[in-house]
């Protein structure tokens, strides 16, 4: 088990690892809509904060030697479903034609009160 971390992704809030890699699978903790060099959130709609959650949990994944495309499973926690729309444009848009397994679900609040969160599965091709 290696305790992945990187600078191209927000640095956690809490005790928990931004991801952790076991054998050839990484687990890619929630990625919430940071900037990493800032430390706030990028932008106040769900389209700007969709692409950086993304652009987050890939610069775990990339920071474990992965790409994109060994991206696996993702889950999506928005603060209101309502949004879904307007997040899967985006995130459909990010993957292109890769498709990973996913789960969208509304959650009433998420932290530092931010729209959504992105956790990850990848696995080494």
């Amino acid at each position: 088990m290696k305790r992945i971390e990187t600078n191209n992704a927000p640095k956690a809030v809490g005790p928990y690892s931004q991801g952790i890699l076991v054998k050839d699978t990484l687990y890619v903790s929630g990625q919430i809509p940071y900037i990493p060099e800032t430390m706030k959130p990028a932008g106040s709609d769900i389209q700007s904060q969709t692409l950086q959650s993304l652009k987050n949990v890939l610069g775990v994944v990339e920071a474990s030697g992965m790409l994109k495309e060994d991206i696996v499973k993702c889950g999506v926690f928005l603060q209101d479903l309502s949004m879904f729309k307007d997040m899967n444009e985006v995130y459909a848009a990010f993957f292109g034609d890769h498709k990973p397994a996913r789960f969208a679900v509304e959650v009433r609040r998420l932290p530092l009160d931010v729209l959504i969160e992105i956790d990850a599965i990848a696995v080494k091709q």
